[in-house]
């Protein structure tokens, strides 16, 4: 699956428990995109409070607020011509998911601060561990930014559900070591 849909600049949704491996995967789509020599920027949207995850995003002015002392690009502007990687996307806020949302209709953003737009050219790849639909079904997620992220879906099966990979990353792992 990897193989078919790097090469093309279609949005990816990589669904899974924890410890599955989307990373590897948002990492492999890059690599073998005709993006691969831009910038791979990863975001991890749970990990981010969302009082700050629009400065990230999409960077701020000096200024916009009390500990804005310089201009900030954010990840989106920093990956132009590459990829961004927003993993667990299904923690975003609402009002961050509006944004992004507005970014991939339009390729355009602004900063925080700023009524200035800036184009930007960027693949984006997602992850999550949540059941997207069900989040949209308690209005945690819309809807229209789940159908522009999951233009392909890759569904990541946990360990159990693929046994015979185990004597592979045995091996791997004794090879590490």
């Amino acid at each position: 699956m990897i193989d078919k849909v790097a090469p093309t600049d279609a949005r990816v949704l990589i669904v899974g428990s924890n410890g599955t491996g989307k990373e590897l995967v948002a990492r492999n789509l890059h690599q073998k995109s005709p993006r691969s020599a831009a910038p791979y920027i990863e975001v991890n949207c749970a990990a981010i409070p969302s009082e700050l995850i629009e400065s990230e995003l999409f960077g701020h002015e000096k200024g916009a607020f009390t500990s804005a002392i310089k201009q900030h690009k954010g990840k989106f502007e920093q990956a132009d011509g590459g990829t961004l990687f927003l993993d667990e996307i299904g923690d975003m806020s609402l009002a961050a998911q509006a944004k992004v949302l507005r970014v991939l209709q339009e390729k355009k953003l602004s900063r925080v601060g700023s009524d200035k737009d800036i184009t930007v050219d960027v693949r984006v790849l997602a992850a999550t561990n949540k059941n997207l639909k069900a989040e949209i079904e308690k209005g945690t997620f819309r809807e229209d930014l789940y159908h522009r992220l999951s233009v392909i879906v890759i569904n990541m099966p946990t360990l159990d559900e693929r046994k015979s990979d185990i004597p592979l990353l045995v091996d791997y792992f004794i090879g590490q070591i």
